[in-house]
């Protein structure tokens, strides 16, 4: 795989970015029949939560190098507890939310490093694991994530929330030998 792929923290200016992602995303998997993201987000609240994620710098961008193009994102949160609970020692993992990729770049290998990325950071701060949550209903996505090292911890199932097949990979493993690498563009005064 040819990588010339960066990530970059998102800005306020990105959120129609973000939007035209998470649309794209939902409308395929509509017309795939999946209830996945089935509650649609838009409008005022959409647009809130993503700001909010901004601000708070869990949202990042991955961008193709080359041609500028925003590919895909992904955030960070804190463990979910309607899913983590403190046996699970939630402090110890780096928990990813909102991968999404563009459907034209679908299969080049992007989720698998911005994963290798998320699980490089978790190392960094001395974190065991990578974990994320997914729908219960998407046995495509959860064999995907399986293929990225991912082991299936359990599947908890409240009544409010759709998402809950729980996993988790070791903080440090790499898969890929390619990387996304940080995008530089600006320059510092030494």
């Amino acid at each position: 795989m040819s990588v010339g792929y960066v990530i970059q923290p998102a800005n306020i200016d990105d959120v129609t970015a973000l939007m035209g992602l998470r649309t794209e995303a939902e409308d395929w998997l509509q017309a795939k029949g999946s209830d996945q993201w089935s509650d649609r987000e838009t409008g005022a609240r959409a647009i809130g939560k993503w700001k909010t994620a901004i601000e708070e710098g869990r949202t990042w961008l991955i961008r193709d190098d080359i041609s500028d193009v925003t590919v895909g994102t992904v955030s960070r949160g804190p463990a979910d507890l309607d899913f983590w609970t403190a046996e699970d020692k939630p402090e110890s993992a780096l928990y990813v939310y909102k991968l999404i990729v563009r459907r034209d770049v679908a299969g080049a290998g992007i989720g698998s490093l911005v994963i290798d990325w998320a699980s490089k950071l978790a190392a960094l701060e001395g974190r065991d694991w990578v974990r994320l949550d997914c729908w219960r209903t998407a046995a495509g996505l959860q064999r995907y994530y399986e293929a990225l090292g991912f082991v299936h911890v359990r599947t908890e199932a409240p009544d409010h929330r759709k998402s809950g097949w729980l996993g988790q990979r070791p903080a440090g493993l790499v898969l890929n030998q390619d990387s996304l690498r940080p995008a530089n563009r600006v320059a510092y005064a030494a």
